[in-house]
């Protein structure tokens, strides 16, 4: 059935489908005919270095440990075999990152630590460009964040995973994961400065209690509540700590101070 539609399309779709697919995959899918090679080459190249360039700028660590061969092969697969759902350049390091949880077959010689380090990577980029906007006129920035009702930024992404991506490197490529996990918070500041900031366990779950606190509950009721989760001993030592912790995520600009009521 798929051949008999295929047939049916005009002869001028018919040679823009072959165009594209040989752009894509020039070893498996053989040009146009009457196009001079020396012709179809100035797009095999514009399209892929386009496309090389893109992705070794969104994916920098990737792109660096990586032998140079592995890496023009990995974006040769993502450019044959993914189908993008998207033009814009800005979300094709999305695709790039759909493409290896779903669509990437991996192999033997595969950094263990492959999938995690592009999501990092891609979440950085993505809270770099992002477009959304916190609502500064709600918040009191300077508000008690242990009375009042913490506000987390709305360009701030708590992460954890089980290698520690943010450390990775061409001289430190980790084999293992390590024992706990790694949490982490990437966020832009108001400088429209990306960074990140590495959490222990207790403050990451504090963080992720602030993001989904639905029922608008107090910096230390949120405390007193995560005492009670994790048995701490000394609820108003976590207290104690959990303050500080928010003060310098504030400082940071991970929170934005506590919601206007």
């Amino acid at each position: 059935m798929r051949r008999a539609i295929v047939a049916e399309r005009p002869q001028f779709q018919r040679r823009q489908y072959e165009f594209a697919a040989h752009i894509r995959a020039p070893d498996g899918c053989p040009a146009p005919d009457d196009i001079e090679d020396r012709r179809m080459a100035i797009y095999r190249n514009l399209f892929f270095n386009n496309l090389y360039n893109l992705l070794s700028g969104s994916f920098p660590v990737l792109r660096k440990i990586h032998e140079a061969e592995k890496w023009r092969r990995l974006v040769r697969q993502f450019m044959t075999q993914h189908r993008a759902r998207t033009p814009y350049f800005l979300e094709i390091p999305r695709e790039f990152l759909s493409f290896l949880e779903s669509g990437y077959t991996f192999q033997d010689d595969d950094f263990p630590f492959l999938l995690e380090l592009a999501h990092y990577e891609w979440s950085e980029l993505a809270v770099s460009t992002s477009e959304a906007k916190n609502d500064l006129d709600a918040v009191h920035s300077e508000g008690d964040l242990l009375d009042g009702i913490p506000v987390l930024s709305v360009l701030a992404l708590p992460l954890s995973y089980t290698y520690p991506v943010h450390r990775i490197t061409p001289d430190f490529k980790p084999v293992v994961p390590d024992a706990e996990p790694n949490c982490l918070v990437v966020f832009r500041r108001a400088d429209d400065e990306t960074a990140f900031m590495q959490l222990n366990a207790i403050t990451a779950r504090l963080l992720e209690r602030i993001r989904n606190n639905n029922d608008a509950h107090s910096g230390r009721e949120l405390l007193l509540q995560l005492a009670a989760e994790i048995q701490y001993p000394d609820s108003a030592a976590l207290v104690a700590h959990g303050h500080q912790a928010m003060q310098e995520m504030r400082a940071s600009g991970i929170l934005l101070g506590t919601r206007k009521i």
